[in-house]
């Protein structure tokens, strides 16, 4: 096919959504818990909405633009898989705080009437009040829409303010465009660099999450069982002992009861009974079988005045006898210390009870934000709360509580990792939004207009990807229409060398990235966050994500080009290039041809076929595989050529960023090495072990780049003590992972693999990820 013929746009297909109803709806009618149904039922009515709109024609799933009728930057609700389901982030009935303002403002309780009111003088007034307070919130990015219109207003904009509400105006009637007003006042735009605060979970998140644990049953049985039947039990055996000619022996050989005896025996039922309708949670005691039942139920009998027949004194005899076998005569040394032993045991606090008070230490703080020294929260119980609640002193918050509300600290990244708050990088690119919001609203010269895009690019952030074809992107947040009006406000701040900028920050939180998990992907929600802070600095260094093997349609946009060809001035001639059988050099003359063809179309070349059919050509040689045949794992091969080729976004850290983590390139080839053989171990006895494989192959091409980065003297001593760190792990590790390292030492001593990428008859592989035919390391 001719490269530059014209395609028709693609779009999905509805089979993904009909198999995510049929899911939904299997759910709802058949689990065993209410709470999960009723999600799933809402899950349903969601996808029964996506397929209706694509039948209708409302709904184009693949564009930026799915709902008919509405522009890009409308916050879409967005359902598993990319898929709109035609509503709007920002529409829906009236918000609660919508209801309260158009009470308070006296205008209708409709979205049109609370638009019109906020062009009116006392509507303005009171968004200028809102934006010298900062008391506001944006749940979606459209809910700072009002607010910027007003500071345009206030800072005689009023031109740009009139144009922003003439577009805002076609859907002021579905779409919420007010503010939330809050008691708390949203966060200011802090320092705009890596060192800056962050946390994971709000306060109030923490708080959430010890409210909706419950007490563990099995532990609070337990603690029931030994506190209070336990004991109940040796009261029952010792009265019986009385009836023993001779209690040592612990055998019932008369019963002769007296007065005394039974009006002890007729107490003790009575305690039980109030013990069993206080204490429901063991009830082991009920059973007539269990020595406690057998000794009560006896006893009830006595003092009913009916005499006990042979087979019920049979098995009083033989309980009386079993316990005191088990556990000695109550009283005794051993009874005794056992039962002491038992009893400390039943005192301990409860997880449940030491949640509570974590969550009265939590109850004065702020909750909207982190925590910026949870000690406190944490400590052991003191003398005056022991007093409060009955805990012992000095008893220790558990694990499970600490963990949760040191996810709440608010420090910079590079503590709550290595703090472990952060394990890993798809939770490191949670976190970041906090800080590029920050970095991105500094360029805003006035302070409340920078709190203002602050919270409106934090809320940008909640957005969910859409599934996109036609290599179209995601909207940015420089498309809002209320960003865009007041971007004549962004002083040139951000790329200044001082430490202050985009660039700075963009720096720090790449080499914290690749240093604290050097053998893990870039996930696509990080690569994101880097690439805005890259255009806000204006650094033209391309990031790329990792394409989807399923919906990849067999092209590249020309930034993958772009990234190869930096690749390829860090790596040519190295160990990289020579492991993966690169001709980087034939990649920087296919870039400049491309971009000569580009200058010369007006329109510009949003795709790469050079560097599409370079990475088709090297996948089938490497699988063998026909070319032209599509499958997911044809897909992913190509996918995988174009990751190699252009390093997923190392070098252009590297090389245009300027990162460099410490302690150094070689200490991340060891470490990236380990991540290679941990996930291999996961492959012995997996049934479904392709996406391990997978991660594998990315772990072993991330460990292949630093290495390539170490001087040669370096390199060599990290290469030979790869088997060291082999042997650490189970015998079967070392057994896959052999070809691979029998390949790298190949490379590394000037040889080369065959066009399939093997030699040595196959004892040297070149460690990929996909294959179409099943993969050697299985």
């Amino acid at each position: 096919m001719n490269d530059n013929a014209e395609q028709q746009p693609l779009t999905a297909a509805p089979s993904y959504a009909a198999a995510q109803l049929a899911r939904a709806f299997t759910t709802a009618l058949t689990h065993g818990d209410a709470d999960t149904r009723r999600r799933a039922e809402v899950r349903g009515q969601r996808w029964r909405a996506v397929l209706a709109g694509m039948a209708a024609g409302r709904l184009t799933v693949g564009s930026r633009t799915p709902v008919a009728g509405l522009p890009a930057w409308v916050t879409p609700e967005v359902v598993r898989g990319g898929f709109a389901t035609g509503a709007a982030g920002a529409g829906g009935p009236l918000q609660p705080y919508e209801t309260e303002a158009a009470r308070s403002f006296g205008v209708p309780a409709e979205r049109r009437a609370l638009f019109a009111h906020c062009l009116t003088e006392g509507g303005l007034a009171w968004l200028w009040a809102l934006l010298d307070s900062g008391h506001y919130e944006t749940g979606v990015p459209e809910e700072a829409a009002l607010l910027t219109m007003a500071w345009l207003v206030r800072h005689g904009e009023t031109d740009a303010a009139l144009d922003l509400a003439a577009e805002l105006e076609p859907f002021a009637d579905r779409l919420r465009f007010l503010p939330r007003p809050t008691d708390r006042p949203a966060p200011k735009a802090g320092t705009a660099d890596a060192a800056a605060a962050v946390h994971r979970l709000t306060v109030s998140d923490a708080v959430g999450t010890l409210v909706r644990r419950r007490p563990n049953a099995a532990i609070e049985t337990q603690r029931e069982a030994l506190a209070v039947w336990q004991p109940f039990g040796d009261e029952l055996l010792a009265h019986w002992l009385r009836t023993a000619r001779d209690g040592r022996d612990g055998r019932v050989l008369e019963l002769a009861p007296d007065a005394d005896w039974l009006a002890h025996a007729a107490a003790l039922l009575e305690r039980y009974r109030l013990l069993a309708t206080e204490h429901t949670r063991c009830t082991k005691h009920r059973n007539p079988k269990q020595n406690l039942g057998i000794l009560r139920g006896a006893l009830e009998e006595t003092v009913a005045g009916r005499p006990l027949g042979a087979r019920r004194l049979g098995l009083l005899r033989h309980a009386v006898e079993s316990m005191v076998r088990r556990r000695g005569l109550p009283g005794s040394a051993p009874h005794t210390a056992l039962r002491r032993s038992q009893a400390e045991q039943a005192a301990l606090p409860s997880h449940h009870a030491l949640a509570q008070l974590v969550l009265g230490r939590l109850a004065g703080l702020p909750q909207e934000t982190g925590i910026p020294d949870v000690a406190p929260a944490v400590a052991a119980v003191t003398p005056e709360e022991s007093q409060e609640t009955g805990l012992p002193a000095g008893a220790a918050v558990p694990p499970a509580v600490r963990q949760v509300v040191e996810a709440a600290l608010s420090a910079p990244l590079g503590t709550l990792v290595q703090r472990g708050v952060v394990p890993s990088a798809e939770v490191l690119a949670e976190l970041v939004p906090q800080l590029v919001a920050a970095t991105t609203a500094q360029a805003y010269r006035e302070e409340s207009l920078r709190t203002l895009m602050a919270a409106n690019y934090r809320a940008f952030r909640g957005r969910r990807s859409l599934l996109l074809l036609n290599l179209e992107h995601q909207v940015r947040v420089e498309e809002l229409p209320w960003v865009r009006a007041v971007s004549g406000q962004r002083a040139a701040v951000l790329g200044k060398p001082d430490g202050e900028g985009a660039l700075a920050v963009l720096r720090q939180l790449g080499e914290l990235a690749v240093q604290a998990f050097p053998g893990t992907i870039l996930p696509n929600p990080l690569v994101r966050e880097l690439g805005v802070l890259e255009r806000q600095g204006d650094l033209g260094a391309p990031f790329v994500e990792e394409l989807a093997a399923d919906i990849f349609m067999d092209t590249f946009s020309p930034k993958f080009l772009k990234a190869a060809r930096i690749a390829g001035e860090l790596l040519r001639g190295t160990l990289y290039e020579r492991y993966y059988g690169i001709d980087y050099a034939a990649i920087r003359n296919l870039a400049i041809t491309e971009t000569g063809v580009a200058l010369s179309h007006s329109r510009g070349a949003r795709t790469s076929p050079g560097f599409a059919r370079l990475c088709a050509e090297r996948a089938t040689a490497a699988s063998g595989a026909g070319a032209g045949s599509w499958s997911v794992a044809a897909n992913g091969t190509v996918i995988e050529q174009a990751q190699i080729l252009t390093t997923h976004n190392l070098a252009t850290l590297v090389h245009r960023v300027g990162i460099a983590p410490q302690p150094g390139w070689a200490d991340l080839a060891r470490r990236g090495f380990d991540t290679v053989c941990r996930l291999t171990a996961r492959v012995h006895h997996n049934p479904r072990p392709l996406a391990t494989i997978k991660d594998a192959a990315y772990a072993w091409r991330q460990t292949l780049f630093h290495l390539s980065l170490c001087p040669p003297d370096e390199q060599r001593r990290v290469i030979a003590g790869l088997d060291e760190q082999t042997a650490r792990h189970p015998a079967h590790v070392t057994t896959r992972l052999g070809p691979a390292l029998a390949g790298l030492v190949l490379v590394a001593e000037g040889g080369s693999f065959g066009a399939d990428g093997t030699a040595d008859g196959g004892r040297a592989r070149r460690l990929t990820g996909w294959s179409t035919d099943g993969h050697w390391m299985r």
